[in-house]
């Protein structure tokens, strides 16, 4: 039995007769591997060392930069030209955000469901951030420095809108 059979039999049983993309999920992963081995790769080609570890505050940086990337990249209305090819416009979804729904199959479904799942996207994003951190620290600070106030912003400007209530 060929690769492609023994996928395509792996996939009917899983799937049970529903329609889910899993070579699209699996050109997901792979195209994450292959940045990870990029960054990798780069960072050994400039002699670039590990950090023994990140301090609280690169912690903290991130966290907030990677929920804010992965909010506006998934749910803000301004961003929908992004996901457009592989979503549909439900509603609107309340503070600049939308509904979406993913449409298409195999790669498309795939894509559509990372570009609007903050869970999904925020692996992705966070990797990118770390790997920045290590590539370029200084630029990387910076970029989640100011994505990290944003995050906190928006918290006040919900909080700010909840006490007026």
């Amino acid at each position: 039995m060929s690769i492609a059979e023994s996928f395509e039999r792996t996939q009917l049983a899983y799937a049970d007769g529903e329609r889910r993309p899993l070579f699209g999920y699996l050109a997901s992963l792979c195209s994450y591997g292959a940045l990870v081995g990029v960054a990798t790769a780069v960072g050994r080609h400039r002699g670039t060392r590990l950090p023994q570890r990140f301090t609280p505050d690169d912690i903290i940086l991130l966290a907030l930069a990677t929920h804010k990337s992965s909010m506006l990249l998934t749910k803000s209305s301004i961003t929908s030209v992004l996901r457009a090819p592989f979503t549909r416009f439900e509603e609107p979804a309340g503070a600049s955000e939308v509904k979406e729904t993913v449409r298409g199959h195999g790669v498309r479904h795939a894509v559509g469901e990372l570009v609007t799942c903050p869970f999904c996207s925020g692996v992705w994003i966070a990797g990118a951030l770390t790997a920045g951190l290590v590539l370029a620290p200084r630029a990387t600070r910076l970029v989640t420095t100011a994505l990290s106030a944003v995050a906190v912003s928006d918290w006040l400007h919900l909080a700010y809108d909840a006490a007026r209530k």
